[in-house]
């Protein structure tokens, strides 16, 4: 039976749409009925914890309540703290619960930070995504330089302790320089966590419209070098592809990811993962917002084949740095380990993968499109 998943809640409307964004997010047009979103979220889990699939259907989750909450987007920091202190209480959290909202400097002045703080969150994810201004003008960023260290400063002083910076490399035209100065600039600013993930020009973006220049196969290794060496010199453990923490403050929503278990997914385009009476259900809500707040209840349902586990298992528990052990395989998808040694022996012998845990090595992990290839079929 299901225990502690995570839960996400999406809000799908931002300022203004980045080139970049393959996310589920739509620039606002004139003013956003949040009440009705809230009133839409609120069914949407009534009715989601209601049916057959749903982890309410255990005991023990409805003692316990959700581990780990995350507010998505989009820029849920639009929304109003009083509405997000409205959905929290009627949702069943744990007392002790990682709450995490992403937050955008741009829009940080809707509101003061110390009002989500007394709604319920407890984690801020701040998207600065570059320290130079030009950069930002290129990414289509509705903030500045200045902007996003006022807002780590206000979060600060609003009683926040637990931060991350969301920060972006390999943007178009960067050099080594460029791309460890904004390292330098985020390290600066303390915070507890840094997310540094590579841009990747994603299908139906305006960048894949059209493409902008980024920097040649050499100067991306060398940043990639360089910073993972910055990171770990100044206290950072990686301990995902693009995640990094002091102090063991890592992501508990997103290592629950990573890990393959499950979460519910709430508001418009969001995505949920249920194991349940020996299956794994994948769930996706209407992506549309005006969709969405028309039929809150209307979820698509799919289930995950026995064929396709191993892919999906390896795609999640592989970003992480240790991996997992080869129990959590066989727990999570209820697949034996024998099943893909044949597999995992031929990444061996590349030098690809460890022999002691579902782990890749170091240059695994550099070719992981490569390792999860063995699992495709």
């Amino acid at each position: 039976m299901l225990s502690n998943p995570g839960l996400y809640i999406h809000f799908p409307w931002c300022v203004k749409k980045c080139p970049y964004c393959d996310f589920n997010s739509h620039p606002l047009k004139g003013d956003v009925d949040q009440q009705r979103y809230l009133d839409s979220l609120l069914k949407d889990w009534q009715l989601q914890s209601a049916d057959t699939f749903s982890p309410l259907a255990n005991t023990e989750f409805l003692e316990d309540g959700f581990k780990t909450v995350f507010f998505g987007g989009g820029t849920p920091s639009l929304f109003k703290p009083k509405l997000m202190a409205t959905l929290l209480k009627h949702l069943p959290i744990a007392a002790d619960a990682e709450v995490t909202m992403e937050a955008n400097p741009g829009t940080q002045e809707y509101t003061d930070f110390e009002h989500y703080l007394s709604a319920g969150i407890n984690r801020l994810s701040i998207g600065a995504q570059s320290f130079q201004n030009s950069q930002l003008a290129k990414l289509g960023r509705v903030h500045n330089s200045a902007e996003t260290v006022a807002a780590v400063a206000r979060a600060r002083s609003a009683g926040f302790a637990n931060i991350n910076i969301d920060l972006m490399w390999g943007l178009p035209g960067q050099s080594l320089k460029d791309a460890l100065f904004d390292l330098e600039s985020a390290i600066a600013l303390s915070p507890p966590h840094i997310s540094w993930y590579q841009l990747t020009i994603e299908a139906k973006t305006e960048f894949a419209k059209r493409p902008p220049l980024l920097p040649i196969d050499g100067v991306l290794a060398e940043i990639e070098t360089k910073g993972n060496e910055l990171l770990t010199a100044q206290g950072y453990h990686r301990y995902e592809i693009s995640a990094y923490a002091k102090e063991s403050a890592y992501c508990q929503h997103n290592i629950n990811y990573w890990s393959f278990g499950d979460y519910v997914g709430l508001g418009a385009g969001a995505h949920g993962k249920v194991s349940e009476r020996g299956q794994i259900l994948r769930t996706q809500k209407a992506s549309q917002p005006r969709l969405y707040l028309d039929e809150p209840e209307k979820i698509s349902v799919q289930k995950v084949t026995k064929e396709q586990l191993p892919l999906e298992f390896m795609m999640n528990a592989l970003r992480l740095i240790d991996g997992t052990g080869t129990e959590t395989f066989t727990e999570k998808t209820g697949l034996d380990w024998q099943e893909i040694k044949p597999q995992w022996d031929r990444l061996v012998a590349q030098g690809l993968v460890r022999t002691d845990r579902c782990s890749t090595t170091e240059l695994g992990l550099r070719y992981l499109d490569t390792v999860l290839e063995e699992f495709v079929n």
